[in-house]
């Protein structure tokens, strides 16, 4: 069997097929070895001998005078060194260019034309390509209303993925730390068993959240200089979006998003060890999380699944608590409960 060293494309960028690869290591794990000694080994579809004549040619490897025949790799270092060296300057060179291209860009007036002040993006790879433009971009904000359809993350860092089923919030890794992102969730965003709690650890993770009940749209805002969002309302269209540049319509989009984060609960995430709210109404250091979900509109059965209670100890604890406060509703409770936290809350 040939030696593991690992992932097989890992010589793929210079140019080193996995054939070409498999036998090169082949040769490291055995010195001077004979055609019969690596054939031994070989078990790719390949010619092994036409493998070999391919590394000789470009001096990855060399032969030994018979008889018998014997191949030698030559030094890693020496071998790749140089190729690595020339793939860096043509890097360089070409960072350099894109430099120049997009001084040129950024130099150019505003186009007046209002076809190019809106971009219509379909395919879920197109999508994704171009948040990932628009977010890498971002040098001050990300801010996002997060509803259905919603515009997810994937894998690390946030995407334009319209996931119809779940928030995909930003996590530890997502949340990049040169930003400030704000993100109001909308009720059904919190409604999800767990969801709640994945809101939590993207807040510890450096986000800043806030909840509403309905949000109009779902939308992601980069350094308020560009807007994305569903090209259609409703979840099934999950490879369609706008990307709106600056205009008249982003102001308004930019506009909205302040006025709703003005008007919406903030969500913090409880400290470790925090205790819930108790029978008798009185709110325990986990209250954050009741006053939100009350706020938010959640059925006492949506919120027993985010506390992970039962169905008949949340009513009780929202009875107990509407009544320590003197409200007439659950509404009316949350409301009066968020205004003894006011102090707290309004830092941020």
């Amino acid at each position: 069997m040939p030696p593991d060293f690992g992932d097989q494309d890992n010589c793929s960028v210079i140019g080193l097929a996995p054939a070409e690869q498999t036998a090169y290591e082949l040769l490291i794990e055995r010195p001077s070895a004979t055609l019969a000694d690596l054939d031994a080994a070989w078990s790719r579809p390949e010619p092994l001998a036409e493998v070999l004549a391919g590394l000789e040619e470009r001096s990855l490897i060399s032969r030994e005078a018979g008889p018998p025949v014997r191949f030698q790799a030559a030094s890693p270092a020496a071998a790749f060194g140089a190729l690595f060296a020339d793939y860096e300057e043509q890097l360089e060179r070409a960072r350099r260019h894109v430099a120049v291209l997009d001084a040129a860009y950024q130099a150019q007036p505003a186009v007046s034309d209002s076809a190019s002040m809106v971009e219509v993006i379909t395919g879920p790879r197109a999508v994704r390509q171009r948040w990932l433009q628009i977010e890498r971009r971002a040098r001050q904000s990300i801010s996002c209303l997060a509803k259905p359809p919603y515009l997810s993350t994937a894998g690390g860092l946030a995407v334009g993925v319209l996931d119809s089923t779940n928030p995909r919030e930003p996590d530890r890794d997502a949340v990049r730390r040169d930003l400030t992102w704000r993100t109001i969730y909308d009720r059904s965003a919190i409604k999800h068993p767990g969801s709640l709690a994945a809101v939590e650890r993207s807040i510890q993770a450096g986000q800043l959240a806030r909840v509403l009940p309905d949000l109009p749209i779902s939308l992601w805002l980069a350094d308020a200089k560009v807007a994305f969002l569903p090209l259609q309302r409703h979840t099934a269209a999950q490879d369609a979006i706008i990307v709106v540049h600056p205009s008249a319509l982003l102001d308004a989009l930019v506009s909205l998003f302040e006025g709703l984060w003005q008007r919406a609960l903030p969500l913090h995430r409880p400290a470790p060890g925090q205790a819930e709210p108790d029978d008798t109404g009185r709110l325990g250091d986990d209250g954050d999380r009741l006053i939100t979900l009350l706020l938010s509109g959640l059925t006492d059965e949506a919120i027993a699944r985010q506390l992970g209670l039962s169905h008949r100890t949340v009513q009780r604890r929202v009875a107990a608590l509407m009544a320590n406060l003197g409200a007439h509703s659950r509404f009316q409770a949350g409301v009066r409960a968020a205004l003894q936290q006011a102090p707290r809350w309004s830092a941020e």
